[in-house]
């Protein structure tokens, strides 16, 4: 579920919090990628924090293993080895993003679709670490993404006036803001760009 955003610039770090970015941004986000997230700070209303798309515990070899741990299931994530000290730390962040990517199936073959507000809005998937997700058989909008006869999951998206609570949350209170998501979004087909294909260059100047 959601493999892929598009994140927020560094022009755009101040629509939440005074703290501008001090790291690189990378356009596309995938497993592994660093990214910009939302964490609480005591002195500040939040803070900028590059961290990496995928939990990678203690105990992985390397960090492939984010490919496999981008997003965790609101139903396993207190039981999942890869989560749960996270989630009993009460390590709750925000990905603020401008567009989420998702595969919508068209006659048996995969579409990548962006997800954005109607109004263009920036929105903010939860994250306690990393995202999470919930059950999205029955979302009106959300129900429509993934392959035909598997489980259909969404993003959990925090409201404007909820995201300081959310980054303070205790575990026990965290299920109370895991809500589906709610307001006017669109998807558009967006294939996603192909990479140039490497030719020999010519010298014309070599005579």
């Amino acid at each position: 579920m959601c493999a892929n955003f598009q994140p927020i610039s560094a022009t755009q770090a101040p629509l939440f919090t005074n703290q501008q970015l001090s790291f690189d941004v990378k356009q596309d986000i995938y497993p592994g990628y660093a990214a910009p997230l939302l964490f609480a700070n005591p002195d500040n209303p939040a803070e900028w924090r590059s961290a990496m798309f995928g939990m990678v515990p203690k105990w992985a070899k390397d960090t492939s293993i984010a490919k496999h741990t981008y997003n965790a299931r609101s139903q396993t994530v207190m039981d999942k080895q890869s989560f749960k000290r996270t989630w009993y730390n009460n390590q709750f962040a925000l990905i603020p993003v401008q567009t989420i990517f998702e595969p919508k199936y068209i006659d048996g073959k995969a579409h990548r679709y962006d997800i954005r507000r109607k109004d263009g809005d920036l929105f903010t998937g939860d994250a306690f670490i990393r995202s999470m997700t919930i059950n999205a058989d029955d979302h009106p909008f959300m129900s429509q993404f993934h392959k035909p006869k598997d489980e259909k999951r969404s993003i959990v998206v925090i409201k404007p006036q909820q995201r300081m609570d959310w980054l303070n949350m205790t575990h026990e209170s965290a299920y109370k803001l895991l809500l589906p998501m709610s307001g006017d979004y669109l998807a558009e087909h967006c294939p996603k760009p192909k990479k140039p294909l490497k030719t020999a260059q010519i010298d014309v100047f070599s005579n």
